[in-house]
């Protein structure tokens, strides 16, 4: 067989370069043979293909003319065949179609199309083809009708020879990556019916001439880079339905020779940089079902003209400067299915005919309008967000029985939520947020059954949240935050196992948290901060790992996640019956009670106890009084004693008395001890514990962590070692650990404090509402590995590596903390360090995973490696979205993979960072966080790298 192939082969290839072999029967059998040796056919679509046949007409996908018996189609759309295209082809000299299209063939194309003088139709689209094509290889294309490249990966200029193809009237080299100019020899096809060279790099200005194209039924030029002024002469072309000219960057004017398209239904201009007033004689193209000028910078009045296109079913006017009123002449519009004038400045009432019978299913007015609205049954999307809007939710909106989102936020309605809302049974989206509503949740919201996001945050909605929400079964987001809900949390919410976040924050919301809350199997956020909760937290799932952010401001509620214990369940009293019996012979007492028997009524027994309680409760009131002013003059006293030489000791260290180091100079510390106690002071929380800013007596600020790991933490002498090894580290990225301070019951770590705030405020919450240009994330990154390098020249290893624990101070430098206070613990468990230390997600290096893996300095270079992307993206580690979880090093590694890089760069970075300083540090983030250990690079090695990106030597290779 292999023989008899390659004899084939052999014989195909004489014959196309000599010539001189007479066309036979067996030439297409040959040449589909030859064809076939260059493909994989995975699922045997080609089976049929035998080379013994005399005659290829039976093969599947081919067809004959009848009476020569000789190929005039191969078509083998979707056969899943990959590999390339061969020469076989060659020797079909008779095929007037090929077609190829949805399968994985790969290279270039070379066929010599003067050898196919009869093809009329080629057809390779969505395939995975690539590399340019030769300028020449359209010179002698016969009697070519139609030629599709669509979909592949084609790069290069479009060939000038293609303008040689008289009888084309389709091409299409869509979604490609074709560059450089248009050739404008293309507008001498005068047959052309069809030209689509959207999604492609094509830039400069569009030629002159297509007003030569008068056979042209349709031109999509979108998603590229064209420029320069809409061409002037395309009102000739005046059998045109289609018009796509978006996404590009044209500009001026809309030209008045348009306004003779007649017969166009499509226009789209979006997103380009056209200006002036929408053209009066815009309601001349009557025939418009779709008219987009959306993202331009159009300003001026919707012309009346518009109420002109009857036939019109999508208007977008979105994101432009419009102004004034909506024209009442857009009544006659009564085939409208989507409407949007978003993100423009037009004022008024909104007019009737908005809810006209024949409105169909979209709306979108996010602008500035006002007054009330009424209903239209027919809407399924119902989107007046961002609007003025005032008056009441109308009760008839229940009438809108095919409804599936509807969103009034950011307006001023006012009045309660209409009962009706339950009626809509199809409604998957109901956003009410940022509105005046008052009144509470009707109970029918629980007839909503097909609600998947439900918001009515920041409103004025009083009473309790209705158990009747846990009829919404395919409830994922549930926003009631900023109210006045009073009342406890519903037990009913646990039915709802598809909720994924939940925010309660700023109610009045009170009563314990349902236990069963627990196992919600999707609970990725639940906000219920600032109410009046009370009682233990539910214990297991999401909530062991509880954010305290999310729990803070509920005075009355206990648990880990709030830093406060519950108090113990006591157990009830015993009551003693004085006329019951016991085993006690008759006249006896009982054994336990005593010598004498005392013979007490019931009503004597409540006194006697109401009276000893008072008493009990006022002695104990007075000697907690006095151990607290006690205990207080005590421990000012106590953080004072030692202050002085380097490490220094305190003379005693019992129970009731510190003892405070200091590894510098002598400042008095009594002055700062109010810190621990006051909030206003507190700067955050960790892992580790609570920390502190306070003042020393001679002005010097310090940080102050209060442990809260003191159960864990090792003994005196173990503790005192460790931190004082941590004290003698210093360096210019590292935040210097001062002194601290050490009972059996409280300990405290005395560092510099840093003025800035931490990366992650930087990264992820604006601080000071400005952001991090790419020369100060580039020295964070090199000041943090700087840090990193020196702490493991010290044989010691950070473990927490975090944005959170990279402070700024105020020229801008890095300054890493928290390091080494793993060592306090007893010993290294990785349960502790998964749960306690390495609380962000996503920073955790696979082998915390693994038992046998042992821990070393490669975990702090999986956290700075996450650290790293993060810089750049702008993204968190772990990102939660609407029906996906994100993990960032997964992201970025498929982006490098696909060849976009540099679209994970911050986006408020585009335009401002250097490509070949960004795309290396971030290759360099991604070899930090490599599943194997050995294949991390040591922190030496990374300064290295990213000092060497930076300022690359002459000879040497920057990191690519």
């Amino acid at each position: 067989m292999a023989k008899l192939l390659s004899f084939l082969i052999f014989f195909v290839l004489v014959s196309n370069s000599v010539g001189s072999l007479n066309p036979s029967l067996n030439d297409d059998v040959l040449g589909l043979i030859v064809f076939k040796a260059d493909l994989q056919d995975p699922k045997g679509k080609l089976s049929s293909w035998n080379q013994d046949d005399d005659t290829p007409c039976n093969w599947v996908g081919v067809k004959c003319n009848p009476r020569s018996n000789r190929v005039t189609e191969v078509m083998l759309d979707g056969f899943s065949l990959s590999g390339r295209i061969g020469r076989g082809l060659l020797q079909l000299q008779f095929l007037h179609k090929l077609s190829l299209a949805r399968n994985n063939l790969t290279g270039s194309i070379s066929l010599n199309l003067s050898r196919l003088e009869n093809l009329r139709i080629i057809d390779l689209s969505d395939n995975s083809l690539s590399g340019s094509i030769q300028d020449d290889f359209f010179a002698q294309c016969g009697s070519l009708r139609a030629i599709s490249l669509a979909k592949n990966k084609f790069s290069g200029t479009i060939p000038g020879s293609l303008s040689s193809c008289a009888t084309l009237a389709s091409i299409n080299f869509s979604s490609n990556q074709f560059s450089g100019s248009l050739p404008s020899g293309i507008w001498g096809l005068n047959g052309l019916r069809l030209l689509d060279l959207s999604n492609n790099l094509l830039k400069g200005e569009i030629p002159k001439g297509i007003e030569g194209l008068n056979n042209l039924r349709a031109i999509n030029f979108s998603k590229n880079q064209f420029s320069g002024k809409f061409p002037d002469g395309i009102g000739s072309c005046l059998l045109i339905r289609a018009i796509d000219f978006s996404e590009n960057s044209i500009s001026g004017y809309l030209p008045e020779t348009m306004q003779k398209l007649s017969l166009c239904n499509y226009l789209s201009l979006s997103n380009n940089m056209l200006a002036g007033e929408v053209p009066n004689w815009i309601g001349e193209m009557k025939q418009l079902e779709t008219l987009d000028l959306s993202g331009n910078k159009f300003s001026g009045q919707v012309p009346n003209s518009i109420g002109n296109l009857q036939s019109l079913k999508v208007l977008n006017l979105s994101a432009n400067g419009l102004s004034g009123n909506l024209p009442e002449s857009m009544a006659n519009c009564g085939g409208l299915v989507a409407l949007d004038f978003s993100r423009n400045s037009i004022r008024g009432d909104l007019p009737a005919w908005i809810f006209g019978s024949g409105l169909g299913k979209v709306i979108h007015l996010e602008n500035k309008l006002s007054g009330n609205f009424n209903s239209v049954p027919k809407l399924q999307v119902l989107d007046l967000s961002e609007n003025e809007f005032s008056g009441k939710i109308s009760s008839p909106i229940g009438v809108l029985s095919s409804l599936q989102l509807l969103n009034l936020s950011g307006n001023s309605l006012v009045g309660p939520i209409p009962g009706t809302i339950g009626e809509l049974k199809e409604l998957s989206v109901l956003d009410l947020s940022e509105n005046r509503l008052n009144g509470s949740i009707p109970v029918e919201i629980g007839g909503a059954f097909s609600l998947k996001e439900l918001r009515l945050d920041r409103n004025s909605i009083s009473g309790q949240i209705p158990s009747s929400v846990g009829n919404c079964s395919s409830l994922t987001s549930l926003i009631l935050s900023q109210n006045n809900l009073t009342g406890p949390i519903p037990a009913a919410l646990a039915k709802i196992t598809t909720l994924k976040d939940v925010d309660f924050s700023f109610n009045s919301l009170s009563g314990g948290l349902p236990k069963q809350l627990a196992n919600l199997p999707n609970l990725s956020s639940f906000n219920i901060s600032h109410n009046q909760l009370q009682g233990e937290l539910p214990a297991g799932g999401f909530f062991n790992t509880i954010s305290s952010f999310s729990v803070f401001g509920n005075p009355a509620l206990c648990g880990a996640a709030v830093n406060r214990s519950c108090p113990a369940v006591l157990p009830k009293p015993i009551v003693l019956n004085p006329n019951s019996s016991s085993d006690s012979g008759p006249g006896e007492l009982p054994q336990n009670i005593g010598h004498k028997r005392i013979i007490l009524s019931i009503s004597a027994l409540i006194a006697i106890g109401a009276a000893a309680v008072i008493v009990v409760g006022v002695i104990a009131i007075t000697v907690l009084n006095l151990r607290v002013r006690s205990s207080t003059s005590r421990s000012a006293v106590a953080l004072t004693l030692s202050a002085g030489d380097e490490f220094s000791h305190s003379p005693t260290t019992d129970a009731n008395s510190g003892k405070l180091v200091m590894f510098s100079g002598d400042p008095d510390f009594s002055t700062g001890a109010h810190a621990l106690l006051n909030k206003d002071c507190e700067l955050g929380r960790g892992g580790f514990g609570a920390v502190y800013r306070t003042v020393l007596r001679d002005g010097h600020p310090v940080a102050i962590k209060k442990l809260t790991v003191s159960s864990l933490v090792k003994s005196q002498e173990d503790f005192e070692r460790e931190v004082k090894k941590l004290g003698k580290v210093r360096h210019q990225n590292l935040v210097a650990l001062e002194g601290y301070y050490w009972t059996p019951s409280l300990q405290l770590l005395i560092s510099e404090f840093v003025s800035g705030g931490s990366l992650y405020k930087h990264l992820h919450e604006g601080s000071g509402g400005r952001f991090l240009s790419w020369n100060e994330r580039f020295n964070i990154i090199l000041g943090t590995a700087k840090s990193l390098a020196h702490l493991h020249q010290s044989n010691i290893i950070h473990y927490n590596i975090k944005s959170s624990n990279v402070l700024i101070d105020s020229s801008g430098e890095a300054k890493v903390g928290d390091f080494g206070l793993a060592r306090l613990l007893p010993m290294l468990d990785r349960y502790v360090l998964s749960s306690k230390i390495q609380s962000a997600l996503g920073y955790m290096a696979p082998e915390f995973a693994c038992r046998t893996v042992k821990i070393t300095e490669k975990c702090d270079v999986y956290g700075f490696g996450v650290l790293v992307l993060e810089v750049i993206t702008g993204k968190r580690p772990v990102e939660y979205m609407e029906d996906d979880v994100v993990v960032l090093c997964d992201m970025v590694r498929g982006a490098l993979e696909e060849g976009r890089v540099e679209e994970c760069v911050d986006e408020r970075l585009q335009g401002n960072f250097p490509a070949d300083e960004a795309v290396p540090v971030m290759k360099l983030g991604l070899i930090c966080t490599s599943q194997v250990p050995s294949n991390r690079p040591d922190m030496g090695e990374v300064v290295n790298i990213l000092e060497l990106i930076r300022c690359p030597s002459e000879g040497q290779e920057e990191l690519v």
